[in-house]
């Protein structure tokens, strides 16, 4: 029997190493890898361009008004050999990575408009299969059909910690005692949220990588994802 052409939907809390373990495993299975974190992070950036949320004030009626102005897409980068986000047209892959946009994002994303706009555009992109999907709701709202389901997790001070050298490493220059208030908060808004807040999916595989090294975290994901790649159902 040949193997299927199957989506995968990995969740979890922030900075648990959802992407990264996204994009090595869509590399290694030559499937689409989707950052809807990308996403809700570009919806926040094109809010914050329009005034739209200033600090920690939100204009809702001016946010959902400033949807039908956004255009998201994802673009292959030879240079990087990543998928990158535009918004209108504009990379801004880098852009929406600061702390910044980071400490809005949350805010952002609880708007019921924007997540339903966000949802329809990564169910398309995943009508065909051969996806590999990470963020908050996807074994549970965008992808919940998903023939394998990741629910990523850490304990939160291992989370700030790499978040914190991601971070040094792209030149940025934070605390490790913001950040961790900044895992805490997000932990706390996804969590509570009243529109699609984080949920671990019943029929997900849970994955506590606080004592696993990325290598132990790939080959697990791959030998998953095989199993199922040859029985789907």
């Amino acid at each position: 029997m040949g193997k299927s052409r199957i989506n995968i939907a990995i969740d979890g809390h922030s900075s648990a190493g959802k992407s990264t373990m996204a994009k090595s495993l869509a590399k290694e299975l030559n499937y689409v890898y989707i950052d809807t974190g990308a996403m809700y992070r570009a919806a926040t950036l094109h809010a914050m361009k329009e005034r739209s949320i200033v600090d920690t004030s939100v204009n809702e009626v001016g946010l959902r008004a400033g949807l039908e102005r956004m255009f998201l897409s994802f673009r292959y980068n030879p240079k990087t050999e990543q998928s990158e986000i535009h918004l209108n047209g504009n990379n801004v892959e880098k852009e929406i990575r600061t702390m910044e946009v980071a400490q809005k994002v949350s805010l952002v994303a609880r708007v019921p408009e924007v997540r339903t706009k966000l949802v329809a555009i990564q169910q398309r992109m995943a009508e065909g299969g051969g996806v590999v999907m990470d963020g908050r709701d996807i074994g549970t709202v965008v992808l919940p059909d998903a023939s394998l389901k990741i629910f990523m997790t850490a304990d939160p001070e291992t989370r700030a910690y790499r978040r914190l050298r991601e971070m040094q490493n792209a030149g940025k220059k934070v605390s490790y005692d913001d950040v961790l208030e900044n895992v805490l908060e997000r932990d706390r808004i996804d969590s509570e949220r009243a529109v699609a807040p984080l949920r671990q999916s019943d029929d997900a595989v849970v994955v506590d990588n606080s004592e696993l090294t990325v290598e132990e975290q790939f080959n697990f994901l791959v030998s998953l994802a095989r199993t199922r790649m040859a029985d789907p159902s």
